[in-house]
């Protein structure tokens, strides 16, 4: 029998949960109560658009009653869990919303994970249940779920979005289907709802020690997450809020993303990708006025747009960028070029967010990465002994306040290191605060790659690239990159006689089952690596020799 997930939380002190209800932060409302209400004031309002699927919000909020009703019927029960891993679709809102009003927890899994995520996923959260398409890329997703299921105590469901469905799995789409008695659904959810200091959803962390730790949101925490998100944002009813990173990812989920908007009674447009061509004819077509990229992306939108003039982009209010530091220089094109606002989003699944106001200054706007979202965030700029550094000096980030858990999930080693013993979160993030209270993100203090806003971990791309006959030592680091910010750079030592490629390495790592995202994708072999007075490898040593090195040359070396 899986474990009670309150078995794996670390909760919020009482007195500070006393303090964030008084304060209004926590509404004491589970989410899907909350969108149901949505859909109660402005049934006849457009909720949910991916290409010809259209849907109100009463059509809505009926389709994800009908779904949580038949996740009960096939066994799962309030505090159960379910991999969730599916493209940007109405599948995936429609199924985020049944569990939300059942009580049923999604873990969010994004499609590059492979074998080695979701198995730990799977095995660590105690799933009952995966959710999967049936092919994504010319990869076969709902062949590995099934596989999955020897991996899994338990009962193990998988569910699967697409038009073939293998034996034994359950076609996700009939279960999505409007219900022939929702009246019937919604009495049913509305009699048990999950508790709002109940777990929500687990996001995911990238963290610097492998496989990704599970971030519980609880629905009272998250629902401030996306409510504030949405008001500092600008995202009200006359919204139309375009989906087209990951939208398993807490960025496009909650920040405002897809749950801000609906409370907001906005609508949201899923898009499989953010390509620029279509993702510029989808804002022109639907009257986008809000959506959020990471810096790569935007890069490739100014590029396209600078190349290709049009009024696509007519609609377009706000553009959000986040996930890594947007180059000042990518960031004073937007205005110019797109005529919409640029926000910029410094955060972490781990809870606290930062925004540029939509009325700030363009330096501010252009320069910075914003200050917290709420009066009750707290934020500590530290250096090494946990002391505070002065106005204007680079420091580690400590952060804790109303949206940002006191530890991970069933991870309490891991929590000893990123927790102190107060509740603030060490985030790995170097700062310095300017005058206004506005941060700006000067890079890491932990061993992380930030690849596009995916969080690698060295750790395990070396344990990965020790596998490989030859290898005597390792050491992966962040190469520095103009469109993604930073690559996968791995140092090696060969052993006497042997001979180490790149593609031998992304070879061995993608058969071991990792995300593509992960593979190295330049390799530098040297003859030792060179180590700092207490003998460990010297990371910093390496990143100036790579960023040396990429002045004349990119590629396997």
């Amino acid at each position: 029998m899986a474990t009670a997930i309150s078995e794996g939380t670390v909760p919020w002190p009482e007195e500070d949960a006393d303090r964030f209800v008084a304060a209004g932060y926590w509404a004491g409302r589970p989410l899907g109560a909350l969108l149901r209400e949505v859909a109660d004031r402005t049934p006849d309002a457009l909720a949910l658009v991916d290409g010809p699927f259209r849907s109100t919000y009463a059509e809505l909020a009926d389709r994800a009653d009908a779904a949580a009703s038949r996740l009960l019927d096939l066994g799962l029960t309030r505090g159960d869990r379910i991999v969730v891993q599916l493209a940007n679709g109405w599948e995936f809102v429609v199924l985020t919303l049944a569990c939300l009003r059942a009580g049923i927890v999604p873990v969010m899994a994004l499609p590059a994970h492979r074998r080695a995520e979701l198995g730990h996923l799977a095995r660590h959260a105690e799933a009952a249940a995966i959710a999967v398409p049936d092919r994504l890329r010319d990869f076969d997703h709902q062949t590995l779920a099934h596989e999955l299921a020897a991996e899994v105590d338990g009962p193990w469901h998988v569910l699967v979005a697409g038009t073939h469905i293998a034996p034994g799995g359950v076609d996700l789409r009939e279960l999505c289907a409007p219900s022939s008695d929702p009246a019937a659904d919604r009495a049913r959810l509305d009699a048990a709802p999950p508790g709002s200091r109940d777990v929500a959803v687990f996001l995911l962390s990238g963290g610097t020690t492998g496989l990704p730790k599970l971030i519980a949101r609880t629905h009272d925490d998250y629902a401030y997450n996306a409510r504030a998100s949405a008001q500092i944002a600008g995202v009200d009813a006359g919204a139309v809020y375009l989906v087209s990173l990951p939208a398993s990812h807490n960025f496009p989920l909650a920040c405002p993303g897809i749950l801000g908007t609906l409370l907001a009674g906005g609508r949201v447009v899923m898009l499989a990708s953010p390509e620029p061509v279509r993702a510029f004819a989808t804002i022109a077509a639907e009257g986008v006025t809000h959506t959020a990229v990471v810096p790569a992306v935007a890069g490739r939108w100014l590029e396209q747009h600078a190349d290709n003039p049009s009024d696509q982009l007519a609609s377009l209010r706000v553009l959000q960028v986040g996930g890594a530091r947007m180059p000042d220089e990518l960031a004073r094109r937007v205005r110019p070029l797109f005529g919409a606002t640029l926000q910029q989003v410094f955060g972490m699944a781990e809870g606290l967010l930062n925004y540029t106001r939509l009325d700030d200054p363009e330096d501010v706007i252009c320069s910075t990465q914003g200050r917290p979202l709420c009066a009750g965030d707290e934020v500590r700029l530290v250096d090494e002994l946990d002391r505070d550094v002065p106005e204007g000096e680079p420091g580690s980030l400590l952060t804790r306040g109303p949206y940002t858990p006191r530890g991970y999930y069933r991870a309490a080693e891991q929590n000893a290191r990123a927790f102190t013993a107060d509740g603030w979160y060490r985030s790995g993030d170097i700062c310095r605060r300017t005058r206004e209270g506005n941060l700006v993100v000067e890079g890491r203090d932990k061993d992380m790659i930030n690849r596009g806003g995916e969080k690698i971990s060295a750790e395990e791309v070396e344990n990965l690239v020790y596998q490989v006959p030859g290898v005597s030592r390792v050491a992966a680091v962040a190469m520095p990159d103009a469109e993604l910010g930073e690559r996968v750079c791995v140092y090696v030592v060969a052993r006497p006689g042997h001979t180490v490629t790149l593609e031998q390495l992304r070879t061995s790592m993608e058969a071991a089952g990792v995300a593509r995202f992960t593979l190295p994708e330049h390799l530098v072999l040297c003859d030792e690596l060179p180590a700092t007075k207490v003998g460990k490898i010297d990371k910093k040593a390496l990143r100036a020799d790579i960023a040396a090195r990429l002045g004349a040359t990119v590629g396997s070396v």
